[in-house]
């Protein structure tokens, strides 16, 4: 089965198309070798992926027939990525936490003078 295939039937990415992209952007490895979208997986293959700032680390168990349910996921690959990666992307999202949230608008009068103020304190 094609590694882009394969990564879209145990539902690592929505579409086959971004699995594609995926590989072609070399985010893909195979046994520890970058790997073309059109790479054949065979079981007991070690498949690294990069994908939200996450490298999971996957092992083949046997190739689905076609798109399975997210229960059924667990029959055809072991998960084996370490749990410091999942820790390193949850402080990276507690470090993005900004005075205002997303989508708020622009900032009101208020907002600007403390931050005139903030960087007037800086310069004293």
């Amino acid at each position: 089965m094609r590694i882009d295939k394969y990564l879209w039937c145990v539902r690592y990415y929505k579409t086959r198309s971004i699995a594609t992209q995926a590989c072609k952007k070399g985010q893909i490895k195979i046994n520890g070798t970058v790997a073309k979208p059109s790479r054949e997986v065979y079981p007991t293959d070690k498949i690294e992926l990069r994908k939200d700032q996450i490298t999971y680390q996957i092992t083949v168990n046997d190739l689905p027939p076609n798109r399975v349910g997210a229960k059924l996921v667990d029959i055809y690959r072991t998960d084996t990525t370490p749990k410091e990666a999942f820790a390193a992307k949850e402080l990276l999202k507690y470090s993005k936490e900004y005075y205002r949230k997303k989508g708020t608008g622009r900032p009101t009068k208020k907002d600007r003078r403390d931050i005139d103020s903030f960087y007037e304190d800086e310069e004293e």
